[in-house]
C-alpha cells in the first residue's frame, strides 16, 4: 500500500466513524494504519533533522 493509499484509507475510516462506530475489524484496521502512518513520518522527519547542517558565524 501506498502512502497515499493508506492516507485515502485512514480518512475514509475516519468518515465512517463519525457516521458510525467502525467494526472491531475496521478499528484495528486504522490503529495499525495510524501506526504505520507515523513510523513513516518520524523516519522522514528525522532524516530531514539528520541532513540539517549548523552553521556558526
Amino acid at each position: 500500500m501506498t502512502h497515499e493509499e493508506r492516507i485515502q484509507r485512514i480518512n475514509e475510516l475516519a468518515r465512517i466513524a463519525k457516521l458510525q462506530a467502525l467494526t472491531a475489524e475496521e478499528s484495528k484496521e486504522q490503529q495499525i494504519l495510524r501506526q504505520e502512518y507515523l513510523a513513516v513520518f518520524r523516519q522522514n522527519f528525522k532524516q530531514q533533522l539528520d541532513s540539517i547542517k549548523i552553521v556558526k558565524e
